[in-house]
């Protein structure tokens, strides 16, 4: 914390410095926008994906933006819900991280000390870390999901796009909302609450807070509990002072705390195709009970500054997060006449982080032949993982095989960079934007095992120390040209980074393979944006080609039950993304978006055999020489879907009594697609498949209060989120292990405002 204290105070007093050097009125702000409207009458959607507010439709990105409301009206409480509504996006369920994919490339969530390649901002600050955004998601905005390299203006490790989260503000009257919801399926309750308003003149606050307290869909047979049982609250403060038009800063404190007891995994068997039970059989691991326990703290601080006609602005921020996984894996074979194999394979995940950034920039005004951004950030984290691996089974013989490995690993990370974008309104019709990113980063990590019991480990005993320090440039250039009043033309050519690291969590590292490198791409991107039928009708289509080099990448080998962690040779993803909403008339809406994408290696020598070229007979997993061989160029890549979309529809039906109905009805799916490292084609396909949620509310025509009824995942689908093979002699039954993702599950909702 003293180190959050020394940067809010510096980024407060940068601002306030300069509060009275000059008035203006401000251009831009990273508070967020005005309300979008939730019915047809006010169908423009405002952004700040370029630092600016601007209407969706001027902004030349593939990219898709998910209102707090949507999110809402589905107790939405992560990230991965946005996936429903944004083609080419995948989030991957683990027992570790939860990884974002966008356009099939993502971070694996293997090696925890990954960067990710998609990376998250909260409030304008970097969560390159799944937990340290882990508290549930509410009383939001919007989310905007940016599908492509975004180097220049969102920055640090943006390789494939990025996805920024932005929270509801304090508002110009006092104004309050309670919402409780109650799950029959998951048995409990979910309850949310704000205010909101002046204090005075120039001080204005929110105050807003969420709890859940629900148990899981997944039974557990050996102690009679529903896993993952969910218990977690969150709060938000924020409170924006604004003496004069000049001047404003914002302040958002936000604390998370949640508790997952339980894990979410089902056993299948290694034979025949992904057919997942919701019930598993695992008692109490040795590490204690099985889940996550999260807490987190994210601060953030943004003063806006008149310097005449420009604006100058300040965002500071702190992010703290302690976690603890601790997983056990279900012990339950399907097809084994019911029993349960005597046992017990577990570790666990301890993870201690804090982040402290501070950023600068200046932005020009708008409707001038030249417009431009720049701006410097920098900022410091330090990170400890510790792994606990233990094992208590009979192997095939009836011999008992027990241990566990303990590991620690510690990493400080510095990074600094200049950026810039400036564009040339060439005519009012043709714009030439450029951009470019310069970033450094320096990291110190080392890693260290040790055998804690057992007659021999299982793995090596090792430790490894290294240095990385490295630069990136990442520049892009598009042309943009209105070919009518609301339609408009877009080509972008841009490149994007993520930073080297050090494999942090796989036993028998040693100094030569602890290191690996920066990953790179390139992506060429057209596209069209229109606004038809005086707002009624708008229709975006975009064309891609994104380029990965250096892939990071870490594959599980389970015949050596190790986790293989480097630098893929490249990948390339080709792909059309497109959207269409439509407002035919009053109170009616239809909105639907898609996305096609091949994804495929281009080069990958010395990976580990996936699971058809054992099968042919062109790779030997148990030989070192056979992988070293090997080259997966031409194989597709795992978790991504060659076709996704979704499909969104309300209506309304006025009342008497002055009451109102609305229904809004979501479609969303992909198709099949490799949910397992080795691309088994027996248990690590996931198939084809389309959900469907439900929402039917009853109201009063100013949304004082309401009910609702809500239903998710109505047709049962049972999807994984991933998939391994968990061999012998870790655990005495080989068997798949799936990562089962929510099933179905009905809600009663109420709520008020004043």
């Amino acid at each position: 914390m003293k180190a959050f204290n020394q940067i809010l105070l510096s980024g407060v007093a940068t601002v306030a410095m300069t509060a009275f050097a000059a008035p203006a009125m401000a251009q831009a702000t990273d508070a967020p926008a005005a309300p979008q409207a939730d019915d047809s009458s006010s169908n423009e959607i405002i952004v700040t994906a370029q630092k600016r507010e601007q209407s969706l439709q001027d902004v030349p990105i593939s990219m898709e933006v998910v209102s707090g409301a949507k999110l809402a009206a589905f107790n939405t409480s992560d990230v991965k819900a946005v996936m429903n509504y944004t083609p080419n996006v995948f989030v991957q369920s683990t027992a570790g991280n939860d990884v974002i994919y966008i356009r099939g490339f993502g971070s694996p969530p293997a090696n925890f000390a990954f960067d990710q390649s998609v990376s998250l901002y909260v409030d304008g600050i970097y969560a390159g870390r799944s937990r340290q955004a882990q508290a549930p998601f509410f009383d939001l905005e919007r989310v905007e999901v940016l599908r492509g390299p975004q180097g220049a203006l969102f920055g640090k490790n943006t390789a494939a796009g990025a996805v920024s989260v932005v929270s509801a503000g304090p508002t110009s009257e006092a104004e309050g909302a309670f919402t409780a919801i109650y799950n029959f399926d998951q048995k409990g309750i979910d309850v949310s609450g704000y205010i909101s308003g002046p204090i005075s003149d120039t001080l204005s606050a929110r105050l807003a807070y969420k709890i859940v307290k629900q148990d899981g869909y997944i039974r557990n047979l050996a102690n009679n509990h529903d896993d993952p049982e969910t218990k977690s609250q969150l709060a938000r403060l924020t409170v924006k002072w604004e003496p004069s038009s000049d001047f404003d800063y914002t302040v958002k404190a936000e604390y998370g705390n949640r508790d997952i007891v339980g894990g979410i995994t089902v056993s299948s068997p290694l034979t025949s195709g992904q057919d997942p039970q919701d019930t598993r059989y695992i008692e109490t691991a040795a590490l204690g009970p099985e889940g996550n326990r999260n807490e987190s703290v994210m601060i953030s601080g943004v003063g806006n500054l008149a310097l005449g006609d420009y604006t100058l602005t300040s965002v500071t921020g702190y992010s703290w997060f302690k976690s603890k996984i601790v997983n056990g894996f279900d012990q339950t074979i399907p097809n084994s006449g019911g029993a349960f194999t005597n046992n017990s394979v577990y570790n666990a995940f301890p993870e201690k982080f804090e982040q402290v950034s501070q950023e600068l920039r200046i932005l020009s005004p708008t409707g001038r032949t030249f417009e431009f951004i720049a701006g410097v950030y920098i900022d410091h984290s330090k990170y400890q993982l510790e792994q606990y691996q233990g094992f208590n089974i009979l192997d095939l013989a009836g011999s008992p095989y027990f241990g566990r490995i303990d590991s620690v690993f510690n990493q400080t990370a510095d990074s600094w960079s200049v950026f810039g974008q400036g564009t040339f309104n060439v005519t009012d019709a043709l714009r030439v934007i450029g951009s470019l990113r310069y970033t450094h980063t320096k990291k110190d990590g080392d890693f260290a095992a040790e055998l804690i019991y057992g007659p021999f480990p299982i793995r090596p005993i090792s430790s490894a120390e290294g240095s990385i320090s490295e630069g990136n440039v990442d520049p892009s250039v598009t042309l943009q040209y209105d070919i009518a009043p609301r339609i408009m033309l877009y080509a972008t050519y841009g490149r994007g980074s993520k930073s080297g690291g050090f494999v942090s969590n796989t036993l028998g590292t040693v100094d030569s393979t602890f290191t690996f490198e920066p990953e790179r791409s390139t992506n060429y991107e057209a596209g069209i944006k229109s606004t038809l039928f005086d707002g009624k009708v708008v229709a975006n289509i975009s064309a891609y080609k994104t380029k990965f080099t250096d892939l990071q990448v870490s594959v599980y080998r389970p015949e050596t039950s190790s986790y293989l962690t480097g630098n893929a040779a490249s990948a390339t993803s080709k792909g059309i993304e497109g959207s269409l909403s439509i407002f035919p008339f009053p109170n009616f809406d239809i909105s639907a978006s898609g996305a096609y994408s091949d994804i495929k290696y281009n080069d990958y020598p010395g990976a580990a055999c996936l699971a058809i070229q054992v099968t042919q007979g062109t790779c030997d997993p148990s030989d070192p020489t056979s992988i070293a061989e090997n080259n997966l160029a031409g194989f597709p890549v795992a978790y991504s879907s060659k076709w996704t979309g979704s499909v969104t529809a309300h209506a309304r039906i006025d009342l008497p009594s002055d009451m109102k109905f609305d229904i809004t009805g979501v479609a969303s799916g992909r198709s099949k697609y490799f949910n397992s490292d080795n691309q088994s084609p027996i248990f690590g396909v996931q198939g084809g498949y389309v959900k469907l949620d439900l929402r039917v509310q009853l109201a009063d025509q100013d949304d004082r209060w309401h009910v609702a009824l809500v239903g998710k995942n109505l047709t049962n689908e049972k999807t994984i989120g991933s998939a391994f093979n968990l061999p012998s002699p870790i655990t005495a039954s080989p068997r798949a292990i799936l990562y089962l993702e929510p099933t179905r599950n009905i809600s009663v909702e109420a709520g008020f405002k004043f």
